[in-house]
């Protein structure tokens, strides 16, 4: 498969001002030096805590965030460097499902305006009820009944199916999921899930799908990415991913997933962070995982581990000491 999108040493950082004048004194450092591909017709889940730069990687990625510096391209173009009308391009061919659904919508705006909205933009109005009544079917609604409908008459799950048939709408290449199914219940959740399958299948879509469930991204994803304080520790295959995790963190995040057998759930060893999540405004030196990590050594606060492959896999980890057992045999502080 070649490579749809190529993100190369991202950086996005925001000042914080203090002062009567408002001078930038820090700057908090959302992203400090990402570097992913996305392959055409693959997905890549991008896990990690609150705080750790998801959201402002797929807002990068999208074009709502300007980053600091590095490169992001789409098809081989850098678009951190296109004029307006390149932009434009991109923004067509790049389209984002946002994570609330019940305020990605404009209430006082019927469902068919809404999905219309951006074929009215890119001014491809010819046919436009039966394309946004297409979409609607697409998603699995219908399109007679739910078309002059507003979105207070529809349930969570319903609206996501309208954030997803307005995505879809341009015909885009990539769809940026920014935790589609985090507000909806389990059961939507499955439904919605299996549906962007579908989609994908159907439509050749690429997707890059952010969430914080792990059995989600096991679902959905060909290939993991595992970011915190900015930076990306671990890229993995999905399976691997659950059986082969080499960082310390992503074992700490794995081992927080519940496991159906209550027997296995009781003997299993559960790995507790020490300490909260430092300030991205003020990150720790060395590895930034080394305050909260039991395998922390006086080389982890100073050196920067780089990410690179571990074994013939290709998976990638930036630490010194990769936990080489399998996921399920848990480790031990050194």
């Amino acid at each position: 498969m070649s490579e749809l999108l190529e993100i190369k040493d991202l950086h996005v950082h925001f000042p914080v001002k203090k002062g009567l004048f408002q001078r930038p004194k820090q700057h908090v450092k959302a992203l400090n030096g990402v570097d992913l591909t996305v392959r055409e017709g693959e997905t890549l889940g991008i896990v990690g805590e609150s705080g750790c730069g998801k959201s402002t990687l797929a807002r990068s990625i999208i074009g709502l965030q300007e980053p600091t510096s590095g490169e992001i391209l789409f098809n081989g173009k850098d678009y951190t460097k296109a004029d307006a009308k390149e932009t434009r391009e991109m923004r067509r061919d790049v389209q984002m499902i946002f994570q609330d659904p019940y305020t990605s919508l404009n209430p006082r705006m019927k469902i068919g305006d809404s999905i219309a909205a951006p074929l009215k933009a890119y001014n491809k109005t010819d046919g436009l009820e039966s394309r946004v009544k297409e979409l609607l079917e697409l998603v699995g609604l219908d399109p007679d009944t739910h078309y002059h409908k507003l979105p207070h008459e529809f349930s969570g799950g319903q609206r996501q199916r309208i954030g997803i048939a307005r995505a879809l709408a341009l015909e885009p290449k990539l769809i940026i999921c920014d935790e589609p199914v985090s507000a909806l219940d389990v059961s939507v959740q499955a439904q919605v899930i299996n549906l962007l399958q579908d989609l994908q299948k159907k439509l050749g879509l690429t997707y890059v799908f952010i969430a914080h469930d792990l059995s989600v991204i096991n679902h959905m994803a060909d290939r993991v990415a595992v970011m915190y304080l900015g930076k990306v520790m671990e890229k993995s295959g999905a399976g691997s991913f659950q059986t082969k995790a080499q960082h310390p963190y992503s074992r700490a995040l794995l081992s927080a997933v519940p496991v159906p057998d209550p027997v296995e759930e009781r003997s299993r060893e559960r790995i507790v962070l020490s300490s909260e999540l430092p300030s991205p405004a003020n990150p720790p030196s060395g590895c930034v995982f080394h305050t909260r990590c039991p395998l922390a050594t006086d080389r982890c606060k100073t050196e920067v581990p780089i990410l690179e492959e571990k074994n013939e896999s290709g998976q990638e980890v930036a630490c010194f000491y990769p936990i080489e057992e399998p996921a399920s045999a848990g480790y031990a502080a050194r």
